[in-house]
């Protein structure tokens, strides 16, 4: 079987600017919601797709702001947005799916946690993690646990991750210490960019196999001093990035892999949608719990 591991913030974020704005009868801004519930049906309805677990990140800071304040926060993110985060996970849990709602970690250490969990369970042919966040491919391995871009169709296994950022899996944190990351708010090291990330981390792999001597690393003499010089200069910074970029596996899930198969809606979705003021979605569900 295979296990399908949602990145549900992506998902609301991607409905939120892809799909149209819908008002709730009691005026609420409610699209997102309404457009995450109906991809969510289009996987579960997906021939073969049994096993599927959504993860959530309940409030957008987590205990990695303790450690540098700058990391995401919700600062600017549309109020309309935040405020269905958790009418989201409610709906999804109403449609029968288990939810991961983190509130110290991310959702994403959800993500990793359960991969950590269930990649060596019997029967498991494959995890799918559903989401094309660059930091989530620390977690591919091979082509038994792969990344999934649902909006474009693109499956990323091991060779695929090397292809795109230049390193294998393991190297994915390095390399986000040294050219950071926008989306997480934290900058990487001056002067590294992806190629000489890349170039360095493909030959050493992690930041403390980097030797001090920059002749060895295979750059032209100028560029790799100067690199060189950046990185001793700003080594605390590039451990505390990679560091914020290393995903945790000690999330507490209690579920276990017979939980994320899905049964079928539950009654309450019905309340749910006409909460939303979408009466015909649950007629488009094709299976219904029976308690």
């Amino acid at each position: 079987m295979k296990i399908y591991l949602v990145d549900g913030t992506y998902e609301l974020f991607r409905s939120h600017f892809g799909a149209p704005p819908r008002k709730a009868p009691d005026g609420r801004e409610v699209g997102a919601t309404l457009g995450l519930l109906r991809s969510l049906l289009m996987l579960l309805t997906t021939p073969g797709i049994t096993h599927v677990a959504c993860a959530f990140d309940h409030v957008i800071e987590s205990f990695r702001n303790d450690q540098y304040p700058s990391y995401k926060t919700g600062a600017g993110v549309d109020s309309n947005l935040i405020a269905q985060f958790p009418l989201a996970e409610e709906a999804v849990s109403a449609l029968g799916l288990v939810v991961w709602s983190m509130v110290e970690f991310e959702a994403d250490d959800a993500l990793s946690s359960a991969t950590a969990r269930f990649k060596n369970e019997a029967g498991i042919e494959q995890i799918v993690i559903c989401s094309p966040d660059k930091d989530l491919a620390q977690l591919v391995s091979g082509s038994r646990i792969v990344g999934w871009d649902r909006r474009r169709d693109i499956l990323i296994d091991e060779a695929g991750v090397v292809e795109k950022f230049g390193v294998r899996p393991q190297s994915i944190p390095d390399w986000l210490g040294l050219v950071g990351d926008a989306a997480d708010g934290f900058p990487g090291i001056p002067g590294w960019g992806e190629k000489s990330a890349a170039a360095v981390l493909a030959k050493y792999e992690h930041l403390e196999a980097i030797p001090a001597d920059p002749q060895t690393w295979g750059l032209s003499a100028s560029r790799a001093a100067r690199l060189a010089e950046s990185l001793a200069q700003h080594w605390a910074e590039a451990l505390l990035f990679r560091k914020l970029a290393t995903l945790r596996e000690d999330v507490p899930l209690k579920e276990t892999l017979a939980d994320l198969e899905w049964q079928g809606a539950y009654e309450r979705l019905k309340d749910v949608c006409h909460r939303l003021g979408d009466e015909k979605f649950p007629r488009r569900v094709p299976r219904w719990r029976e308690r």
